[in-house]
């Protein structure tokens, strides 16, 4: 693997297990195996490198929920498919995590990828659900952009309470009622 990517993998770990402020660029090097002459050689610093493993975190949660939401069955399997894909839920969400760090909110240049993700994934949910409701498999009448933002809402608040309780129940517990929620909205 190139040091770069070496580099960009470490910070987006470092990122996640510990937040902006806990990943020093001595702690991004000792995890990739490079030197310090290395990452100043490929980045100017630590928000240009932090940018770029943030970038490749959203990069692959687009990925991860695309297959998903993608991929065949109904506008109500494709969500559920995305809902209940394997997780690594007491490690919580590589990009929702960011949104609760006060340094990766501040910076314009940090919170971009953030905040463009998560849109994002409002938008293809609603897309989804509005496929659904055109295609006659779910009732016209919950709106696609609020109903995806409750959904997002539930994962990112999933994940939050699965830490707190130090086990993945209050996730799955929660994606279960959003499921059970949705439900009511397919025509059979």
């Amino acid at each position: 693997m190139a040091t770069q990517d070496r580099l960009i993998e470490s910070t987006q770990e470092l990122l996640w297990e510990r937040g902006y402020v806990g990943t020093s660029p001595k702690a991004i090097q000792r995890h990739a195996g490079v030197g310090q002459g290395s990452m100043y050689h490929h980045f100017t610093g630590k928000p240009d490198l932090a940018a770029a493993a943030l970038r490749r975190s959203a990069e692959e949660l687009r990925a991860l929920a695309e297959e998903r939401l993608s991929g065949p069955g109904t506008a109500y399997q494709r969500i559920a498919g995305y809902l209940l894909r394997e997780r690594d839920v007491l490690r919580g969400c590589r990009i929702g995590r960011m949104a609760q760090d006060p340094d990766v909110i501040a910076d314009a240049q940090l919170r971009a990828p953030v905040e463009e993700t998560l849109a994002w994934l409002r938008g293809r949910i609603a897309e989804v659900i509005a496929e659904g409701q055109a295609a006659g498999e779910l009732a016209p009448d919950p709106d696609p952009a609020d109903t995806a933002a409750a959904l997002i809402a539930v994962v990112q608040g999933g994940y939050v309470l699965a830490r707190a309780a130090g086990t993945a129940e209050p996730f799955h517990q929660a994606v279960r009622g959003a499921l059970g929620l949705l439900s009511a909205h397919v025509l059979r």
